[in-house]
């Protein structure tokens, strides 16, 4: 009996939006300095890439393959500490979906946090809004925590922060009933 084995090269390692997003916490690439050093062919990429990002220039996480948005408040951090990022990942495994369905989005780290202008910037079939009130993304209704509303679209979920829920057994299940509702899980 003869046994084959075929080892993986280090071109062909695939990592998971997740684990990019974990080793990977700050700017992989500055395009300020590579900007003022490059060459004509640099600048004009750089320029291709700056004017996308200015109409863009929102910074997630996740892909966003299922228009499942989530919307965070964290001062301190880039997209989302790593104890509620974890927690997070509980959640989307819960819900059969991962860090390629959803985009998590700081909005202490956005250009604007109105609904409008979010709304028109994400096309999102759902929102799930942890720890900011829909009166402070200034959205034109008012829902309960916990609540699953429909509006615009577009299905929204108003939680208090992750690091509450996580902490508590009772938001814990009010969550997950409401989880459950929006996902069908």
């Amino acid at each position: 009996m003869t046994i084959y084995l075929q080892f993986m090269s280090l071109n062909n390692i695939r990592l998971t939006s997740f684990l990019t997003a974990a080793m990977y916490k700050e700017v992989l690439v500055e395009t300020t300095d590579l900007y003022q050093h490059g060459t004509d062919n640099n600048q004009q990429t750089i320029q291709q890439v700056d004017s996308k990002s200015s109409e863009k220039s929102w910074k997630y996480l996740g892909d966003f393959q299922k228009n499942i948005l989530f919307i965070v408040h964290y001062e301190n951090a880039v997209h989302i500490p790593d104890e509620q990022l974890k927690f997070l990942a509980g959640i989307l495994t819960a819900c059969k979906l991962s860090m390629a369905d959803v985009a998590v989005l700081n909005v202490a780290k956005s250009p604007d946090v109105k609904f409008t202008i979010v709304r028109k910037n994400f096309s999102a079939s759902m929102m799930i809004l942890f720890g900011i009130t829909p009166k402070a993304f200034e959205m034109p209704i008012d829902f309960p925590e916990f609540q699953v509303q429909a509006f615009n679209n577009c299905t929204f979920l108003f939680t208090p922060a992750i690091e509450e829920v996580s902490k508590d057994q009772l938001l814990k299940s009010k969550l997950w009933v409401s989880l459950r509702k929006m996902f069908e899980v």
